[in-house]
């Protein structure tokens, strides 16, 4: 009986827990019904609630919408009002000191010719020319004098005289570059008429250096024709040479003519602009047409055609130029109707050169998404591209002469063979290669012949110049006109020495170069205000960091742990001086319409771009400027800066900047910071659009700010303009 019962207990036990378990199935079934049904009602509340906020912000924002529709008219028209009295003002101003200038030109009456008269400066050149004064000194002074016109008519050609003008100076400049040379090598043949009156007790031979503040000229002479010679440093000015041993025992003559000045690069940029133009040419050639109707063309109008691709090739750079220097109210207006986050289709027109110059480009780089090749022949990679290389220290014409007849004293009367030719070129190698010597004397024929082995040369870095990597080294190729980087080995930088030593095939004139933009993309930028009409602008480049302070319509840079450099460092100059200055000393943080070919951007649209460095400019006494990371995010056709009220000296506190986000229609005042995790276009608290950024920025202004800012003077607002166009942080950053 017993075990019956524990089977009974055993079953009635399992009965009662599957009962038990449907009873808690059911429950929990029904808890999660009314979960479900919780979680309904709540979704459906924060989806109304969500809706309800949607319709605020909505309402909100078609409030400030319709708000800055309102004002849109009023503030263009003020900024332009604005721009076109600083514009009218600074073109005046100009013109007032042309005349002053072209005045006091006139009333200068120092016996110097006026380049810009034509009658003068060709009398000046023709007595040169025919002066028979070969005494260094003197050649020196005549030089300098030369030396001052030629940069008087480069300025001249740089205010963009009528084009008979232009050429006009063009002509007077080649002439007096060349009449330069000349003389040199007549003061030259003269010192070495005497070599054997002033040699070295030492060495037998004659070394002798001249110099003034515009070139240095290294004179030796072979007198003692010691096979075992093996080269000559002109310690005083750190250059030097070694030669192959066939030439120590000949009657020779080194010269190393060092000119702070570089009258050859100009050549091969004109050749690369002209290979520039075929190609255009080529491009806007019509495919249908065959090279026989072309050319058939061509011989009807030849004059015609010259004159359309220069045209074609001034078009495509004013596609350019001109967005740079369309004001912003004209940028805004072209725009109007386009949607702040789309992209406006350009002008028929405008796209069209704007298709050539991307099919020129490409076909200069090879491909859009890396940097450039050299713009050079594809058969010929050697040829320096002077818009990727920048010949940094002048020009070094290295050659080697026949030593001209030396005196000699016969019964006490001193004898000398007089020679009708002129200095002679030493040939060397004696097989004429592509490359030759840089003086235009023609090769003597009859000279004896060498060995072809390689010269060295040693060379000091000039002080004048800050080499941010270590500098590369091409010769002048004199038949084609233009730089190349063969014929060069065994180069070697001495950096305790600042000196640099190599080889070259031939005896030839040379240059140091440097990547023209070796300091960019730009790490970061700042412009902070100093005070009344002054500011400072920094910029963080990939090397090195740069400073100016701009002050009034003049500029200062500022450097650190730089040496060399007192000729420009701490110096008041104008805007356009300083950036010439800055890039003959190699630094170079300035572009121009080739820069984005060799430097990784981040692209935006250039009037858009343009306006905005209009309008930092008109606040730059009273708000500071700072780059943000989130530009590079929020496409080409918007920007993101920082920006903050500054009204003392000195650095922004981090808490102080506030985010602006910046496009053709519409400005912002952003509630992110630059260090928040994602980008977000919310308004700041009661914050409003502005079809402006001067008027974004005024609403939050002090009185004092404000005051600042309207008592701007032109020139200054000019001058710090000028600096950011030309540096264009927006995008190079």
């Amino acid at each position: 009986m017993p075990p019956k019962d524990g089977k009974s207990a055993k079953k009635k036990e399992g009965n009662i827990s599957k009962a038990e378990r449907e009873r808690l199935q059911r429950e929990a079934e029904e808890q999660r019904r009314r979960e479900e049904e919780e979680a309904r009602v709540i979704a459906e509340r924060e989806e109304i609630e969500r809706l309800e906020r949607e319709r605020i912000e909505q309402e909100k924002q078609e409030l400030l919408e319709l708000k800055d529709r309102e004002r849109r008219e009023d503030e263009l028209n003020e900024l332009r009002h604005i721009l076109d009295e600083n514009h009218s003002a600074v073109t005046a101003w100009e013109s007032e000191c042309r005349d002053k200038a072209k005045w006091e030109r006139y009333m200068r009456c120092d016996g110097s010719p006026d380049p810009s008269v034509q009658p003068e400066i060709n009398s000046f050149i023709s007595l040169w020319r025919e002066d028979s004064e070969t005494q260094i000194q003197l050649v020196l002074e005549n030089c300098a004098l030369a030396l001052q016109l030629t940069n008087e008519l480069d300025f001249l050609l740089s205010e963009g005289p009528n084009p008979c003008v232009a050429q006009q100076y063009r002509e007077t400049l080649l002439c007096l570059q060349s009449l330069i040379h000349i003389k040199l090598d007549q003061a030259t043949e003269e010192l070495l008429k005497s070599a054997n009156s002033h040699s070295d007790i030492e060495t037998g031979n004659m070394q002798t250096v001249v110099q003034d503040e515009n070139l240095t000229l290294c004179l030796w002479a072979n007198l003692n024709k010691n096979p075992r010679f093996k080269g000559f440093q002109f310690e005083e000015v750190g250059l030097g040479f070694e030669l192959p041993k066939p030439l120590a025992v000949h009657d020779i003559a080194v010269r190393i003519l060092h000119t702070r000045y570089d009258h050859l690069s100009h050549h091969s940029q004109q050749k690369q602009v002209q290979r520039r133009r075929s190609m255009m040419e080529a491009i806007l050639t019509p495919p249908t047409e065959n090279t026989a109707a072309v050319q058939d063309r061509k011989m009807e109008g030849e004059g015609d055609e010259g004159e359309s691709s220069k045209q074609v090739e001034d078009d495509s750079r004013s596609v350019r130029s001109e967005s740079r220097k369309q004001s912003a109210v004209s940028v805004i207006s072209s725009k109007e109707g386009r949607k702040s986050s789309s992209v406006k289709p350009l002008e028929e027109g405008e796209s069209q050169m704007e298709e050539i110059t991307t099919a020129l480009e490409a076909d200069q780089n090879g491909s859009d998404s890396s940097p450039a090749e050299p713009v050079t022949d594809g058969a010929d990679a050697h040829i320096v591209d002077l818009q990727q290389f920048t010949p940094l220290g002048g020009v070094f014409y290295f050659d080697v002469f026949h030593l001209p007849p030396q005196s000699h004293i016969v019964k006490g009367w001193e004898m000398r063979e007089l020679l009708e030719t002129g200095l002679q070129i030493f040939p060397y190698p004696t097989e004429q290669t592509s490359v030759q010597s840089s003086t235009s004397v023609k090769l003597d024929e009859n000279s004896s012949t060498v060995a072809s082995s390689p010269v060295g040369v040693t060379v000091a870095l000039p002080d004048s110049v800050l080499f941010l990597e270590d500098p590369h080294v091409a010769h002048w190729d004199p038949i084609g006109q233009h730089w190349r980087a063969d014929c060069i080995s065994e180069a070697s930088y001495d950096e305790e020495t600042h000196s640099i030593t190599f080889k070259m095939n031939t005896f030839s004139a040379f240059t140091l170069l440097q990547e023209s933009y070796a300091n960019m993309p730009f790490q970061s930028w700042e412009l902070r205000p100093l005070g009344q009409d002054s500011a400072l602008f920094t910029i963080t480049g990939a090397l090195i960091e740069v400073s100016i302070t701009v002050k009034g319509m003049q500029c200062m840079l500022h450097m650190e742990e730089t040496k060399n450099l007192d000729h420009l460092l701490g110096k008041w100059m104008s805007p356009s001086e300083l950036q010439k200055a800055m890039q003959r000393a190699g630094i170079n943080v300035f572009v121009n319409e080739y820069s984005d070919k060799y430097v990784s951007i981040n692209p935006k649209d250039p009037l858009i771009e343009h306006t905005v460095y209009e309008q930092m400019a008109l606040m730059s006494s009273a708000v500071a400027f700072s780059w943000s990371r989130w530009n590079t995010q929020c496409g080409q056709e918007h920007l993101v800066l920082q920006a903050c009220e500054q009204l003392e000296a000195g650095p922004v506190a981090e808490e102080e900047w506030s985010l602006y986000l910046l496009g053709a229609q519409r400005n912002q005042h952003l509630k992110m910071k630059e260090h928040d995790d994602s980008f977000s276009p919310e308004l700041t608290e009661g914050s409003e659009f502005h079809s402006t950024f001067l008027h974004m920025l005024r609403q939050d202004m002090s009185t004092e700010g404000q005051a600042r800012v309207r008592q701007s003077h032109y020139l200054y607002t000019d001058t710090v303009q000028r600096l950011l166009c030309a540096t264009r942080v927006l995008t190079y950053s």
